[in-house]
């Protein structure tokens, strides 16, 4: 088991660059609790869950100081919506593919087989983590240059796409603006263990589908498929069925 965190933890800062000067807090923030359930009575390895505790914690302390001073203008309000928008699952997830995270994970076989080194949850946690870890070994400074530039790339996509506006209201009042009736959502998939489950959820006008999401939780993947929807109508229109409909319904 040792031979397998050495390898982990050497090839992840091979790939990125850090040097941790306690190489045992990487490897405990690469190891995930299937892991170590897999090697109860060894003892050598803990799990990432303290450190996702503490990194989520300074992730938000980053964050808030960053786009406290990029955007003096800015509300409460606003503020908020951004750095919800940079700190939710989808986002960390994001980053975490970004430095191939997945890759260096330590996991249980089963986990592996189940698709853990792609599931958005875990490779947001597992991301927390790694901060957490970073943050005893070098400090909060040494944690802000190494995710502020990648925030700051995330932050762009996050305007540009407007993924910290309440993208379900929004869809809501476009299409009773036009045509008096409301989205239709529900959840057409859902994968992974009970404790760790993601679901998709698709949002339709009559029988077409304008829209599908991925999240966590349903509401965020309510939240992911209506954004997809906004630019969905925003490329095409509304759906010539969802027209028919309405007309129908109104004579």
């Amino acid at each position: 088991m040792m031979s397998e965190a050495k390898r982990a933890t050497t090839a992840f800062e091979e790939e990125t660059g850090i040097r941790f000067r306690e190489p045992a807090l990487l490897t405990e923030a690469l190891t995930h609790r299937s892991f170590v359930n897999e090697y109860a009575g060894d003892g050598a390895v803990k799990d990432n869950e303290r450190l996702e505790f503490l990194g989520d914690a300074v992730l938000h302390i980053i964050v808030t100081d960053l786009l406290f001073d990029k955007y003096p203008a800015q509300n409460e309000g606003t503020l908020t919506q951004l750095r919800a928008a940079l700190v939710r699952t989808e986002s960390l997830a994001k980053l975490a593919r970004d430095c191939r995270l997945g890759e260096f994970l330590l996991m249980g076989r089963g986990e592996e087989l189940s698709g853990g080194r792609q599931r958005l949850s875990l490779l947001c946690r597992s991301y927390e983590a790694l901060i957490g870890a970073l943050y005893l070994d070098s400090g909060l400074e040494a944690v802000a240059a190494f995710v502020t530039p990648q925030l700051l790339r995330l932050l762009e996509d996050v305007m540009e796409q407007k993924l910290h506006i309440d993208a379900r209201s929004e869809l809501q009042e476009r299409i009773q603006a036009s045509l008096n009736i409301a989205p239709d959502y529900r959840v057409a998939d859902s994968a992974g263990p009970e404790h760790d489950k993601e679901f998709r959820v698709e949002v339709s006008l009559g029988d077409r589908i304008i829209g599908s999401g991925l999240g966590k939780s349903k509401r965020a993947a309510a939240q992911n498929a209506a954004r997809i929807a906004l630019r969905y109508l925003e490329d095409h229109g509304l759906p010539p069925t969802a027209l028919a409909d309405d007309g129908n319904a109104r004579q």
